[in-house]
C-alpha cells in the first residue's frame, strides 16, 4: 500500500484571497507565483471572467514542511461548527504561565489582523492552556 507523500488543507470560504491573505499572517506562509504567463496575480484575475475572479487562491508554506492550504469560494455561509480545524502551535514546549503568556500574545496578534477569541481554557493539572479563536470568515482553529 502507497503512503500519502502530501496532504493539502481546503477551506470553503466566501472571499478565498481575503482569507488566504489572512493565514499567510498567521503561519508565515506565502502566496504562491501567479500561474504561468502571468507577471502578477491580478493580471491573472483580469484576464478571467467575473463569475471565475476570486473563485480560489492558494498559499504555501515556504519551508516546504507545512500542506498547502487552498481556499475555494462557495455560495453558502459557514452555519455550524468546524468537523475539522488547525491548531496553531505557539505554546509548544512551554507550560504554565510561560505558555499562557505565549498563547494570549499570539491571540492579541491574530485579533489585530481581523481573528475573533473564542474561549480561553485554562492548564487544569490535566491539559496544558489552550486558546479557541476564529478567523476572519468564522472558521475556529486553536491556539495550543
Amino acid at each position: 500500500m502507497a503512503s500519502v507523500r502530501q496532504v493539502q488543507v481546503t477551506f470553503d470560504c466566501a472571499a478565498p484571497e481575503r482569507l488566504a491573505r489572512f493565514w499567510c499572517e498567521v503561519l508565515g506562509y506565502a502566496v504562491p507565483p501567479p500561474p504561468e504567463g502571468f507577471a502578477t496575480w491580478d493580471d491573472y484575475s483580469g484576464s478571467l471572467s467575473p463569475e471565475e475572479r476570486d473563485s480560489w487562491f492558494a498559499c504555501v508554506d515556504p519551508s516546504g514542511a507545512g500542506p498547502r492550504l487552498f481556499f475555494q469560494r462557495v455560495p453558502e455561509g459557514k452555519t455550524a461548527k468546524n468537523r475539522v480545524h488547525l491548531d496553531v502551535r505557539v505554546g509548544t514546549g512551554l507550560v504554565g504561565e510561560e505558555r499562557l503568556a505565549a498563547l494570549e500574545a499570539e491571540c492579541a496578534r491574530l485579533m489585530a489582523l481581523g481573528a475573533k477569541h473564542v474561549l480561553t481554557q485554562r492548564a487544569d493539572g490535566v491539559n496544558e492552556s489552550c486558546i479557541t479563536m476564529q478567523d476572519i470568515e468564522g472558521n475556529e482553529f486553536c491556539l495550543d
